[in-house]
């Protein structure tokens, strides 16, 4: 199951991010992504309240914890119900966690050099975080031509339009958290939700 998590992600493409600091908020954003057909999402940890949300959201899709960048963020996110988490960094003293509790992690670089570090510490997948302000779609190729074993989802102010390029020149998903959730009404998040996920499949 738990290696099951990054087939899960690669075959959706599309990975929602929830970012809210009200739990309750957080919680019915991820209904109305469920609602459109989403498996699996990322809540992002900015308090401790969305613990909560995590544990509530788990019972009905893979939850990701996002954001977590100590060891006690992750054995709380691990212990919340979260069947992965994710940081916008990359460090061995998270690794080693994953390790041990058998939990896979999404590490977080910006560099070439900080993903194949990634891979080397057999991170299974690595997102490139700003991806936008690095370059977008070019970066991706750029990293991916010289080394395209290395399993990549990017993530930072992408937008569900340019999803299909992201795919196409090697990465393993996409992540939108803005253009899925921002300022939109639920039922417009679920229609979203239903046109991505039929529109990259079979890419």
């Amino acid at each position: 199951m738990k290696q099951n998590v990054m087939n899960l992600i690669s075959e959706e493409k599309v990975y929602p991010i929830i970012r809210n600091k009200d739990a309750q908020k957080a919680i019915d954003i991820a209904h109305a992504l469920i609602d459109g057909g989403i498996k699996v999402l990322e809540i992002t940890v900015e308090n401790p309240s969305l613990y909560q949300a995590i544990d509530e959201i788990s019972k009905d899709a893979t939850v990701c914890a996002g954001g977590i960048i100590t060891q006690q963020q992750a054995e709380e996110a691990l212990n919340s119900g979260a069947t992965i988490f994710s940081s916008p960094i990359f460090q061995m003293s998270i690794v080693k966690i994953s390790k041990n509790r058998q939990m896979p992690f999404i590490a977080g670089a910006s560099t070439p050099n900080e993903a194949y570090e990634a891979w080397k510490a057999r991170v299974p997948l690595i997102k490139i975080f700003p991806v936008t302000a690095l370059g977008g779609v070019k970066y991706i190729e750029d990293i991916l031509r010289p080394m395209p074993f290395l399993n990549i989802m990017p993530m930072g102010h992408i937008h569900l339009s340019e999803i299909e390029e992201y795919i196409k020149v090697g990465a393993k998903a996409v992540g939108v958290g803005r253009d899925f959730c921002e300022d939109l009404s639920f039922a417009e998040i679920s229609k979203r939700a239903k046109e991505t996920l039929s529109r990259v499949k079979g890419l």
